[in-house]
């Protein structure tokens, strides 16, 4: 498989509810106990989510996921690509 198709097929795997969970709490700072601590699931399954996701975006670490989750609109930090985000069509915030 070449390079290309290897990127094609990570890029097919679509991340879970909770690995984007995990890329939003990356996002926002928060260290692998810390996420544990938060999700209240064990550091070696948020390292485990990690690794996943990093295979899927084919990011080689955290600064690179989170460059990766703001180019794709995954995650929104201080109004940075918050329109950019599937599912909201802005008014959902100014409601709330």
């Amino acid at each position: 498989m070449s390079t290309s198709q290897s990127s094609q097929a990570k890029e097919k795997a679509p991340l879970s509810e909770r690995e984007l969970q995990i890329v939003e709490l990356v996002a926002a700072g928060l260290t692998n106990q810390e996420i544990s601590t938060q999700l209240e699931i064990s550091k070696r399954t948020v390292d485990n989510h990690i690794s996943n996701v990093l295979n899927k975006t084919d990011t080689g670490n955290r600064v690179a996921l989170v460059r990766w989750a703001l180019k794709w609109g995954k995650v929104c930090i201080d109004d940075v690509n918050c329109c950019n985000l599937p599912g909201t069509n802005g008014q959902q915030e100014l409601a709330s």
